[in-house]
């Protein structure tokens, strides 16, 4: 079995300063929630965090510096580069790095990405300098004089040089231009090639007799190559219609993410969109002289030293591939999961995630960070084929590594943390009972939450290595077996149960719904939803089981809904998420769309016909390639989703709302906008279409997708129709998937039947949910019907234990009666318990090795029922309810649509999480809790009932 779920492990934060480097990382200012072991730091999805394991390890944060927040510590490093004389290390920051002040305003001066500089002259890394860039997206590389360095600045379209004078870094002269944002058309034009979307400069790398830079247009589909010495900028396109027009509509060069350049005369350039390395010659014209396809999504690259090889990381394949630069063809490709005699080898490798490589000076080693594994892949490649030989232990989702002149050291950077319950910063001090109360800001939103990590450490020799890889097996589950009581659980289920219902909400915290549900770890001074506006939910947890130690794995949407229905998120959606979240720029590319395109319809003239403001050009984006999509555990092209893991076990499936295509909600009819109707089957009226390929002929068309505006009472009632149907037929699918969004809450001003503010719209999802459970209950299909209910994050709201904390259920045959299970579960349990249920194979690596959620079933329990109850708020709006019966006492909403619509002026509610999150965070706390001070995560543990450590169930006697 796992680490014991009851265990209360107080993990302090300590904070060890030396000139060299701060060697521990802030974790969190109270306890940790329950189960995390010692020795180690849990993550929302499972893994362990074991950074300074390794002897010589050193471990800390990444402060700027910033005179008015000297706590402060950047979040998202990305990027680290040495200097050609190997005495400088570079470190660059590109994410979210918003501070915020007491009102939630962004502060501009101290919302700056930043390039740290390191001396690592004598092997240590001692902090020199910090440098700020407005916006920056993975780039920097040094000159070969080694007296410049250049950084890309991201959405601004631009690249900065900085100098050397006298020991100090400063930055030379004003960015240099790329030209794009001065072509921008509004509205639909912003300058990026996609609707409605800017450019991104990217990756870069300046040729070796330095006279030139190139810079990755990662939303124009081009390079941009610089004469240094007059600033001059030549573009280069990389699509093959825009270079060739006979080939219109040819995917290719799309998503340019890396640069790597052979000499002074070729360069290299990473399509992460198409899977392929683009070839240009710099010499003369600079042209596309070929394309190497690649397994998967290909990053980061580097050449040998004799440039005769060109090594590539893959994301989604888990894969280096090696490209012989004579031939521009693929030589060799190296797992980088694991060494291939390790005893214990992952069946499943998907979700490693590689991302960054560097190579030993001696050539002999290649070091490969996986992001999804928390590790550093050792490759020997002095043997007859290269091989992984170790793995080394890093802090959370490594992004880059770079080794010292002397072979002797690394230098890695990772971009999480775990965000704990309380941000302990910005002049937050802890009391004598350990509660948090904040005496300047709270900046406590999830993503500012989640800090940068820098790791040095000596390389280790065999046996240590050996030690190491053994210890990043174990932080990984790697050969995880789950116990014979959770086998034999599962297995009944799977020959019990033959359909289950998956529902995905949005955004809640545990304690902000269920803090008053009067049991478990909760805190109902956090429960601004609570059971009078979610009685629904609060019934649920009360009757079956209360999961009070469950956390979303995703920190946000953008990744919440990966994780939710792949169990894994993309390295491109780790760098690009939080970037996009802070606005600077991106676009929302994780449930379908690349850059709002629909890129699931394969022709231009399905685009067209699916929306009438698509534009008229076949080379935009053309193809099905999706830069975010997952492939599947056999390599299945872009099949890695859920759905198509249920359809390759031979189930079937219905879909209600997941993966789809927003752009026309909202828009009025007259300019191509799908109406917002109560009921569309009664006028056979579309109005869902699916972004995902496989979906499409599996959704409900008349299912409404995320919009505000709609209330799922109306989501609700049109599953509903099917399933009567399915009632009559018998032909209910094996999985359903249905999206009640509600609870995100928003567009106050427009939503319709008076669901119009916060609390009647999380009344209303509330409602929808209550409303399904008791359809199935009260059917033929109760008996062998389980509904799974989660959130696709919890980034909205307060949480006493952690910023990942949520509410989850599980309701129907065999599930626990009156029970609290405080097992920590996260989302790729329930992924898991879902796959053993219904009989499907693990998708990845994560949900390979976490143990299915068989704590919350009992073999005893296998009648059950439920009734929805009408939550009093409703009875101020005029959706058409059953009953309006008396209640005490009656509802009066603190605030009207009005209040809420003044306090979010200029929000956009269109899609999720486009919003100032701190700032409504704040607004809505303002609205619910009035006259209470904005609270601080206090991690102390409020739980209700004494635990049962050999099982993390308490039972609940009251009904």
């Amino acid at each position: 079995m796992r680490a014991n779920p009851a265990a209360k492990a107080l993990l302090k934060t300590t904070l060890l300063a030396s000139a060299a480097l701060l060697v521990s990382v802030q974790l969190g200012c109270a306890k940790e929630p329950r189960g995390i072991p010692l020795g180690g730091v849990l993550t929302p999805s499972g893994q362990t965090i074991t950074p300074t394991v390794a002897p010589g390890a050193q471990f800390g944060t990444l402060n700027p510096g910033l005179a008015a927040f000297p706590t402060y510590t950047a979040g998202q490093a990305v990027t680290t580069t040495v200097s050609p004389d190997g005495k400088t290390l570079l470190i660059l920051t590109s994410g979210y790095n918003l501070v915020e002040d007491a009102s939630a305003n962004v502060i501009p001066s101290a919302s700056n990405e930043y390039v740290f500089v390191y001396d690592i002259s004598n092997g240590t890394p001692v902090q020199k300098q910090v440098l700020q860039v407005p916006d920056t997206f993975m780039g920097i590389a040094f000159a070969p004089d080694g007296q410049h360095f250049y950084v890309s600045g991201g959405v601004t379209d631009n690249v900065h040089t900085f100098a050397l004078s006298n020991g100090v870094w400063s930055e030379q002269g004003t960015p240099i231009a790329l030209g794009h944002l001065a072509l921008a058309k509004p509205p639909l034009n912003l300058g990026g090639n996609g609707l409605e979307v800017k450019p991104q400069a990217a990756g870069l790398a300046v040729t070796q007799d330095g006279s030139k830079l190139v810079v990755a247009n990662f939303y124009n589909d081009s390079l941009s190559v610089i004469d240094l010495a007059s600033s001059a900028v030549t573009e280069v396109p990389l699509r093959p219609g825009i270079i060739n027009p006979a080939q219109d509509g040819v995917a290719g060069g799309e998503y340019p993410y890396w640069v790597a350049i052979k000499g002074s005369s070729t360069a290299y350039v990473s399509s992460e969109r198409d899977r392929e390395i683009d070839v240009v010659s710099l010499s003369g014209t600079p042209t596309v002289t070929a394309r190497i396809k690649t397994t998967g999504n290909p990053n980061r690259m580097v050449l040998n030293a004799a440039g005769t090889l060109l090594y590539v990381s893959c994301d989604n394949e888990a894969d280096v591939q090696v490209i012989s630069t004579a031939s521009n063809k693929v030589v060799d490709t190296i797992h980088t999961t694991a060494p291939s005699n390790f005893v214990g080898l992952p069946a499943y490798y998907h979700g490693t995630e590689p991302n960054s490589l560097t190579l030993s000076p001696d050539g002999t080693r290649l070091y490969v960070t996986n992001g999804g594994t928390n590790s550093v892949a050792v490759i020997a490649l002095n043997t007859p084929r290269p091989e992984v030989i170790g793995l080394l232990p890093t802090g959370y989702f490594p992004n880059s590594v770079s080794v010292s002149a002397d072979g002797k050291m690394l230098y890695i950077v990772n971009g999480k943390s775990n965000p704990g319950p309380n941000p302990c910063n910005f002049k937050i001090a802890a009391d004598a009972k350990g509660s948090c109360t904040p005496t300047q800001l709270s900046n406590d939103y999830i993503l500012q939450l989640s800090k940068a990590g820098f790791l040095s450490m000596p390389v280790p020799g065999a046996a240590e290595m050996d030690r190491l890889t053994h210890i990043v097996a174990q932080n990984n589950n790697f050969g995880f077996h789950e116990s014979d009581r959770d086998r034999s659980m599962m297995e009944f289920l799977h020959h019990h149960i033959k359909h289950v219902i998956y529902i995905v909400r949005e955004n809640r915290t545990y304690d902000q719904i269920l803090g008053d549900v009067g049991e478990g770890n909760s805190d109902p001074a956090l429960a601004e939803f609570g059971k009078t506006i979610t009685p629904n939910v609060h019934a649920v947890a009360r009757k079956f089981v209360d999961l009070d130690n469950f956390y979303d794995t995703g920190e946000v949407s953008g990744n919440g809904w990966p994780w939710s229905t792949s169990a894994r998120e993309s390295d491109f959606g780790a760098k690009a998420l939080p970037v996009n979240y802070a606005g600077r720029g991106l676009s929302y590319d994780w449930e379908g769309n690349n850059r709002n395109v629909v890129v699931a319809e394969p022709t231009l003239a399905a685009r067209m016909a699916e929306n009438p403001l698509y534009p008229n050009d076949p080379n935009l984006l053309p193809g099905q390639n999706n830069v975010a999509a997952p492939d599947g555990p056999k390599g299945q092209f872009q099949q890695g989703y859920i759905w198509d893991n249920a359809l390759r076990a031979g189930l079937t499936i219905r879909n209600y709302g997941f993966f789809i295509d927003l752009d026309r909600y909202g828009l009025p009819t007259s300019k191509g906008g799908i109406p917002l109707l109560t009921d569309p089957y009664a006028s056979k009226t579309q109005v869902s279409f699916s972004t995902n390929p496989v979906l499409a002929k599996y959704t409900d068309p008349y299912f409404r997708g995320f919009d505000n505006a709609l209330p799922d009472y109306f989501r609700e009632a049109e599953w509903a129709r099917e399933f009567q149907g399915y009632v009559k037929n018998g032909k209910l699918p094996s999985v359903e998937f249905v999206r009640f969004m509600h609870d995100h809450t928003g567009s106050f001003s427009t939503a319709i039947d008076g669901v119009n503010t916060p609390a009647l719209q999380i009344a209303d999802n509330d409602y929808a949910v209550g409303k399904l459970i008791q359809t199935v209950a009260h059917s033929p299909y109760a008996k062998n019907t389980l509904i799974f209910v989660i959130e696709d994050d919890a980034q909205d709201g307060p949480d006493h234990v952690d910023a990942h904390r949520s509410e989850a259920f599980i309701v129907g045959p065999y599930v626990k009666h009156h029970a609290v299970v405080d097992a920590r579960y996260t989302t790729v349990n329930m992924i898991r318990t879902i796959e053993d249920v219904m009989g499907m194979a693990p998708m990845t690596l994560n949900d390979a090795y976490e143990r299915p959620m068989a704590h919350v079933f009992s073999r005893k329990d296998k009648n059950w029922t439920f009734n929805a109850t009408e939550p009093a708020p409703l009875t101020a709006t005029t959706l058409p309810m059953t009953s309006q019966a008396m209640r005490e006492p009656l509802w009066h909403d603190m605030h009207n649509a009005a209040w809420w619509s003044a306090k979010t002026k200029g929000y956009d509610w269109k899609v999720e999480d486009k919003i100032p999150a701190l700032a409504y965070d704040h607004i809505l706390w303002e609205g619910m809790m009035p006259g209470k001070p904005y609270p601080g995560r206090n991690g102390l543990d409020y739980s209700h009932k004494a635990d049962q450590a050999d099982t993390g169930v308490k039972q609940n006697t009251q009904g």
